[in-house]
């Protein structure tokens, strides 16, 4: 693998500002499949009695979607991208206590803008 993708060169907008788009390399993605464990589902059990942020999930929810962006950031980089435009988040619960959760984008290729 190359140089890293910098993060800061990922955006939900169609275009990343002072930037201009050479090359477009299409969808990239990232996803991560995740399971609640039996500890996990009794602290959250335990957690949602006692009201407010339900941190075990919290965790385990801000975990996966960190897997699934360095995932889409691994699948541009191998494109040859600098950049992730329009990205999303989306997850779907595949069974039950199973989620999948996906990164998405449009992996390009850009360079500063003239002046």
């Amino acid at each position: 693998m190359g140089t890293q993708l910098n993060p800061a060169k990922v955006t939900t907008a169609l275009e990343l500002p002072g930037f201009r788009v050479i090359r477009n390399f299409g969808v990239v993605r990232g996803i991560v499949v995740r399971s609640r464990s039996l500890i996990g589902n009794l602290g959250a059990a335990f957690q949602t009695i006692m009201g407010g942020n339900i941190t075990i999930l919290t965790e385990l929810c801000e975990k996966a979607r960190t897997e699934a962006f360095a995932l889409m950031l691994e699948h541009a980089e191998e494109l040859g991208a600098n950049a992730v435009i329009s990205f999303r988040y989306d997850a779907t619960e595949v069974m039950d206590g199973v989620t999948e959760v996906l990164a998405y984008g449009t992996a390009v290729l850009v360079e500063p803008a003239e002046r």
